[in-house]
């Protein structure tokens, strides 16, 4: 694992079971997420905070784990694998922290397509029984 501190406070969270008050502490008052199914960035600490938690909860199973790391500066690529209903799932987490040691922009991309439709059929439950 890198040294960088945000860093290590995102796996801090990925490890502590996605704790949003954890997350919240992470993330800067303008990040932006770029999801793998929705082409629009979600912009603002709200809605990336939800998205984010909504993949933690999607894709942090007792069988996802980081298999690479790619640190230069403050920009990340994570490489994990992880295993859906019997599917196979690899992908990056492309992060940028800004000059504050905040996330200010997460990316994730998801292979193979099987794998990306069951990420977004997920998703979208845990995002909308998140709304209530």
């Amino acid at each position: 694992m890198s040294g960088h501190k945000g860093l290590a406070r995102w796996h801090e969270y990925m490890e502590r079971g996605s704790d949003p008050a954890l997350l919240a502490e992470l993330l800067a008052d303008d990040a932006v997420f770029h999801s793998p199914v929705v082409h629009t960035p979600q912009a603002g600490k709200l809605v990336v905070t939800a998205y984010l938690v909504a993949a933690a909860h999607v894709l942090g199973n007792e069988s996802f784990h980081y298999v690479r790391e790619l640190v230069d500066g403050d920009e990340m690529m994570l490489e994990f694998v992880t295993e859906l209903d019997g599917i196979a799932i690899n992908g990056v987490d492309i992060i940028r922290f800004n000059e504050d040691g905040k996330i200010s922009d997460f990316k994730v991309m998801v292979r193979p397509l099987k794998a990306i439709n069951k990420v977004w059929e997920m998703m979208a439950a845990q995002l909308a029984a998140a709304k209530g």
